[in-house]
């Protein structure tokens, strides 16, 4: 925050101010009461489990300039308390707030599968000219995105910001915080059909995403998306569509694989530009073609932003690819889709000269009842595509290794319950010149058995 006093803060949320100094200086804010980075505002969130009010002491304690509170009405302190009705509106209404202070525009990009990588891409695009802000680490909820807005300052001159949704009316909330002018729909999978039922609800909760759009805004639509290409933006705002097939304004042709590495010719009427990225996976292709799209809108000529895509490595934890003790590991344990997943076995089999293709994974979750099904299908994929090792993780990860034993017989399986019998088997049986994938939902912590083996690791190319 830039230039933010408790005075502000009161305008903002309509709080009340029970002792202290209203002209206190605020820069940050901090949820996490363990955390501060100077002159922060605390905010204690009221969870299902926890109230981080009785942290309030802690966070003082930790450099606090000043904390809302929920549960107070008066209170004598040197430092500033804020009564506000709830603090997690509050913390909202602060964001919005902000948000109209700000004068930059914002993209904003939501969909099932890819934001993150979507994200970093187009603002690696975007820097080919501006000076870019984009969504710190995972900072994509109610929470998250209110705190995004406030760390924005008048030095950045775009901003690309991720938008998640996990439960109905979600997405709504965040978007109007953000107010972009140009919304990515990166596609509409199916995470999160536990919580919204089924991919018909998911598809119109992510259209919700254009309840933030501000006036004659842009709407990005993946042309290749089975939803979305049949998809136009609301009355009012303009839709460009990006992918592979003739019907997008922003196609990718020629695509082919080198070595697992994406090469093509993006081409937007007459104009075409060859590109090659350094991250793995037909995937990447949609995620640079938005990206190219984007800065295009913006005033970037797509040759001068395809130059500086390929200088994109990756993000952490998504498909990132190493080489340690003459193997190769990629580590792709952020989160797992049915998508996603087969992205990875994709990459996985895309490496060249590998003695074995070990795939190691585990459950995906939150997709709802059909959830075996999906597990399923990842063994019915594997057959198709074979790998020569298969070891999986948790219950619902048994399906795939049953779909690959009844469809594949000739692919040696094994399965576990528990990461340590897991570490253990890897430590006997991966050798020099094997490839191994890691992939699973984030909460499978298979990220702690990537770890394992990455401990004198020498990075090469991320992906």
């Amino acid at each position: 925050m830039e230039h933010i006093t408790v005075k502000e803060i009161l305008e903002a949320t309509g709080g009340r101010l029970l002792c202290g100094s209203a002209d206190t200086p605020l820069d940050h804010l901090s949820i996490d009461s363990r955390t501060m980075k100077g002159n922060d505002l605390f905010v204690p969130l009221v969870g299902e489990k926890v109230d981080a009010h009785r942290f309030i002491g802690q966070a003082f304690d930790n450099g606090a300039a000043a904390t809302f509170t929920s549960e107070h009405d008066v209170m004598d302190d040197s430092r500033p308390w804020i009564r506000v009705a709830d603090t997690k509106r509050a913390l909202q209404a602060l964001g919005a707030w902000y948000r109209r202070r700000l004068n930059l525009p914002l993209v904003g990009i939501t969909g099932s599968v890819g934001k993150t990588t979507t994200r970093e891409m187009v603002a690696c695009a975007l820097s080919a000219k501006y000076r870019v802000y984009k969504t710190p680490a995972n900072h994509n909820s109610q929470v998250g995105v209110p705190i995004t807005m406030t760390e924005i300052s008048s030095q950045d001159e775009i901003g690309v910001i991720e938008l998640g949704m996990s439960e109905p009316g979600e997405l709504t909330i965040i978007a109007n915080i953000a107010q972009i002018q140009m919304a990515v729909i990166t596609n509409i999978g199916i995470t999160h059909i536990e919580q919204l039922g089924s991919q018909e609800n998911i598809y119109r909760e992510k259209l919700s995403i254009q309840d933030g759009l501000t006036e004659h805004g842009i709407l990005f639509l993946n042309g290749d998306d089975d939803l979305l290409k049949k998809t136009t933006a609301r009355d009012g705002f303009e839709t460009i569509y990006y992918g592979t097939g003739e019907n997008c304004h922003y196609r990718a042709a020629d695509v082919h694989l080198e070595n697992g590495y994406p090469v093509f010719t993006a081409v937007c009427g007459e104009e075409r530009v060859p590109v090659r990225l350094k991250v793995m996976g037909s995937h990447n292709v949609a995620n640079a073609m938005v990206s190219l799209a984007v800065a295009s809108v913006c005033g970037i000529p797509m040759r001068d932003a395809a130059e500086r895509l390929a200088e994109f490595t990756g993000f952490k934890n998504r498909q990132q690819i190493y080489h340690v003790g003459g193997m190769t590991i990629i580590d792709d344990t952020y989160n797992a889709s049915p998508v996603s997943m087969k992205a990875g076995l994709e990459v996985l089999n895309s490496i060249e000269g590998s003695r074995a293709r070990v795939a190691v994974l585990a459950d995906m979750k939150e997709l709802g009842p059909d959830s075996p099904r999906f597990h399923y299908e990842i063994g019915t994929y594997i057959a198709e595509n074979p790998v020569d090792k298969l070891a999986v993780l948790g219950e619902l990860a048994r399906e795939i290794a049953r779909g690959v034993r009844e469809q594949a017989p000739g692919i040696r399986v094994y399965e576990f319950m528990d990461r340590e019998s897991l570490i253990e088997w890897l430590k006997t049986e991966l050798r020099e010149g094997d490839t191994v994938l890691f992939k699973g939902s984030n909460s499978m912590e298979l990220g702690k058995v990537a770890a394992v083996f990455l401990e004198r690791q020498t990075t090469e190319n991320g992906v």
